[in-house]
């Protein structure tokens, strides 16, 4: 009896060093020397040797200079899997769609074949009708009130600039209240549609911050110009991804994004846009890779390596 139980817990003992133990070690070694920089988690790190992120892992970037990765349902959260449960009927799936492209989808025919819509959505917005009506921005808001609420949230200037508007409009603000009893004391996002409403009536044709009008009110724009025809996008601009480990975008995603990246940083750094384009375009090239040497799938690249790699050449950002 006695005997049985020592060689068992000798074959314990020897099992727990060798598979808790050795075994790890061996590999902890193998990966420290033959391959350290995927062992430690493939982390890159910027101009001031600090971690910016993993190559394995999806990051959100907001400046345009910037290229932008590919939509996630899981908030770029690399331990989650999720779905955006958004029906093609839902007004938030068109509006996340809209925002991405306003900015940078262009006419695939006509005389403005090859130009971004951008530039013909602002001047669509200051002519200020839509449907038929006056005042597009109070359309938009009284049509989208969580729309509207989250374009108050999303920065504090946005939230200040609403504030400002409610000392200086305290009748109808008080009309507010009036309507909503169980609120007396309203925060900015409360107010958003109220003071959109009054904006728009105030400042016919303008938005609060004009950058935004391509990304908000593209989708209003299609639907009042139903017959153009604009070039098709990428599926992994507008489709999103369930998981947060989907780090790269595909060439042809990259080079759509191409004229706005180029534009904002020959802007910011003052060079040619021409130069700045063929400089950017050659690093996509030099950072793009297909699966199994290129034998397979899409080319690819990898949003945090890109941007990394604009930032070393033109200089930092604020975001």
């Amino acid at each position: 009896m006695l005997r049985h139980v020592s060689k068992s817990l000798w074959l314990l003992g020897l099992s727990v060093v060798l598979l808790c133990g050795l075994y790890p070690g061996v590999l902890w070694l193998i990966g420290q020397t033959l391959f350290p920089f995927q062992a430690n988690g493939s982390l890159l790190r910027g101009p001031d040797g600090r971690i910016v992120g993993s190559l394995l892992v999806a990051q959100p970037f907001t400046g345009e200079e910037y290229f932008q990765p590919r939509p996630s349902a899981a908030s770029y959260n690399g331990s989650a899997s999720a779905s955006s449960t958004l029906a093609p009927s839902n007004y938030l799936l068109r509006d996340r769609v809209a925002r991405a492209l306003g900015p940078i989808v262009k006419y695939r025919s006509g005389p403005k074949a090859g130009q971004p819509v951008a530039p013909d959505i602002e001047r669509w917005v200051a002519m200020d009708r839509y449907r038929g009506n006056p005042s597009v921005v109070g359309q938009w808001a009284q049509a989208h009130t969580a729309l509207a609420q989250a374009w108050v949230k999303a920065d504090a200037a946005h939230a200040r600039l609403v504030d400002e508007w409610a000392t200086k409009h305290p009748d109808a603000v008080a009309t507010w209240r009036k309507a909503n009893p169980a609120m007396p004391d309203p925060r900015a996002a409360d107010l958003a549609v109220i003071f959109f409403t009054t904006y728009s009536k105030e400042h016919p044709g303008r938005f609060p911050d004009r950058g935004d009008i391509p990304s908000i009110f593209f989708d209003m724009w299609r639907q009042e110009h139903p017959d153009v025809e604009l070039a098709a996008v990428p599926g992994d601009m507008v489709m999103s991804s369930g998981s947060g480990l989907d780090p790269h975008i595909t060439l042809e995603n990259a080079r759509y994004q191409l004229d706005r990246v180029a534009g904002k940083w020959a802007a910011d750094t003052k060079q040619d846009p021409a130069r700045v384009r063929r400089e950017i375009d050659a690093v996509l090239r030099e950072k793009t890779w297909a699966p199994l040497g290129g034998s397979v799938g899409e080319k690819l690249v990898n949003v945090l390596e890109v941007n990394l790699e604009l930032r070393r050449r033109y200089g930092d950002s604020a975001r």
